[in-house]
């Protein structure tokens, strides 16, 4: 017999179900910046929170070949 620790094992929820989740139960918001649901001002929006919030993110880098 396996034993696990309540909280282990079992199934793993859709992550976007525990963002909405998040959401409805603890007013967490969790959007990706590049979320193709949002129009360019909401993914620009969204951009400038995090940056205010978290600080700017790291360009990505250019490989030219």
């Amino acid at each position: 017999m396996r034993y696990l620790p309540k909280g282990f094992g079992g199934e793993r929820r859709d992550p976007e179900e525990v963002k909405r989740d998040g959401w409805l139960e603890r007013g967490v918001l969790v959007i990706a910046e590049d979320d193709d649901r949002l129009t360019w001002p909401e993914r620009e929006l969204v951009r400038q929170l995090g940056a205010k919030l978290y600080g700017k993110r790291p360009s990505p880098e250019v490989h030219h070949d």
